[in-house]
């Protein structure tokens, strides 16, 4: 987006930054009532902006470009109110201030990563310790409406994800703005929702860019990144976004690993193979990780598919499930080959008859 040119635009955005400052002063006024608030101001930033708002918004002075319009063509109110706050910076001062007394609650670090991701970056701010909370807060709360997304299996909350990637993980200039230990956390939290934001294509140059780490990460970039993404997968419970990962995680495919590391990811993937405990994975997931296993280590894939039905025999419990899926699975396969061989004879047919 572009800086508000009209009247209007500014008039509107002033407005939207005085309701939010009432709130969050409501808030710290009313210490029963105070979760309650800022979770409907987190709900009211989230928002994605209405076409009478719009309107007002990217009025056509500002001539806005359909690829500067949001992600994936919605605008959220948080976008709008992000890119005014390094517009005018005076004008977010109030609410921050107010969002620093309310640290210790619920939703005050989801609001001010939604509202100040952008002003972070933009701004000169010469106290370490400011600087320091500033960007621990920042992770902090983009990293809870990144797991409201994947709760919710949306993508809301993109724009922030692709400007924590884009803009600032791959820009060392803005980077570098941040002490070292909130690098670290940010690129920690990046590697765990990459491929839940269809980035994958971004790694080669996100691993360029990784920042060094204590010898606790014995290894390089590829081998901490798959260290946080095995330990994601093992805390999502959403079965669409469990597939999603799964499809994704074959951009993994020769990479070089430590043999830990390597182990590492071979057993978080074989533990969503076999129905029950503790994943208790639908067949639909146990498939997508065969798929993803067998892709990443073909080497030994017979002998663990061998291993895994004998382990499979020793629960009988599961037998009738697993022959009536098998033999479904068959009579697809047949019926396949049978449509095939008419759709085949039918093509010749239609030939002959031309020729």
């Amino acid at each position: 987006m572009l800086p508000p040119t009209s009247l209007r635009t500014s008039a509107y955005l002033s407005a939207l930054t005085q309701e939010i400052e009432k709130k969050l002063q409501r808030a710290i006024a009313s210490p029963s009532q105070r979760r309650d608030l800022l979770q409907e101001l987190f709900a009211d930033i989230a928002l994605e902006v209405d076409d009478r708002a719009r309107d007002i918004i990217l009025s056509r002075e500002d001539q806005i470009s359909p690829s500067e319009d949001g992600i994936e063509g919605s605008l959220c109110f948080y976008d709008v109110l992000a890119d005014y706050f390094v517009w005018k910076p005076e004008d977010g001062n109030p609410i921050l201030d107010l969002i620093v007394q309310l640290w210790s609650q619920s939703f005050a670090s989801h609001i001010f990563s939604l509202l100040f991701h952008k002003w972070l970056f933009e701004v000169q701010l010469d106290n370490s310790e400011v600087l320091l909370r500033y960007s621990s807060a920042l992770v902090q709360g983009a990293t809870n409406v990144f797991w409201i997304d994947i709760q919710t299996n949306a993508r809301r909350f993109q724009s922030l994800f692709r400007y924590l990637l884009e803009e600032v993980a791959l820009v060392p200039e803005r980077l570098k703005k941040i002490p070292l230990q909130a690098q670290q956390d940010l690129f920690l939290l990046l590697s765990r929702f990459i491929f839940f934001y269809n980035l994958a294509d971004k790694l080669g140059s996100f691993f360029k860019q990784f920042p060094e780490f204590p010898t606790l990460f014995i290894g390089g970039p590829t081998d901490v990144f798959v260290i946080e993404l095995a330990d994601q997968l093992q805390k999502l419970k959403v079965e669409p976004v469990l597939l999603h990962y799964l499809s994704q995680i074959k951009a993994l495919q020769g990479m070089e690993l430590r043999m830990t590391t390597s182990t590492r990811l071979k057993a978080c993937l074989y533990s969503f193979t076999s129905p029950g405990g503790p994943m208790y994975p639908t067949r639909a997931v146990r498939h997508a990780a065969w798929d993803a296993l067998d892709f990443l280590f073909p080497v030994g894939q017979y002998p663990r598919h061998l291993i895994s039905l004998f382990f499979r025999l020793l629960y009988p419990w599961y037998w009738p499930s697993s022959c009536w899926n098998f033999i479904m699975s068959c009579v697809k396969a047949i019926l396949y080959y049978i449509f095939s061989l008419i759709c085949s004879a039918w093509e010749k047919l239609v030939k002959a008859k031309k020729s």
